[in-house]
């Protein structure tokens, strides 16, 4: 996790890490906060292949802060083990490594 926070710093983005979740078990949820833009939570999942992709978790259109932090203390209910980071992106130019999945 600590590669993957500092890949970000290097390519501009200010992140952090807002939960420390499982080394082993625990799912990954990426909070994109474009500020007054809104926000969009990726949760990390496996495809029909078994293979790592995203899925945007809280739908296909961006959210108000209040409902990305929503969504992520219910997926906190569900899942203890699961590791929480922010980026910073107010310009709209992050996009999580990867296959994204469509809702």
């Amino acid at each position: 996790m600590q590669a993957f926070l500092r890949r970000l710093e290097v390519d501009g983005y200010m992140a952090a890490l807002l939960s420390r979740g499982d080394d082993d078990a625990g799912a990954v949820l990426v909070k994109v906060n474009r500020f007054s833009d809104g926000c969009r939570v990726y949760t990390q999942v496996r495809n029909e292949l078994g293979e790592l992709a995203w899925l945007s978790g809280t739908g296909s259109d961006l959210v108000l802060e209040t409902d990305a932090e929503a969504y992520i203390d219910r997926q906190r209910k569900y899942d203890a083990d699961i590791w929480v980071i922010e980026v910073e992106d107010p310009k709209g130019n992050y996009g999580v490594d990867g296959v994204v999945l469509k809702d």
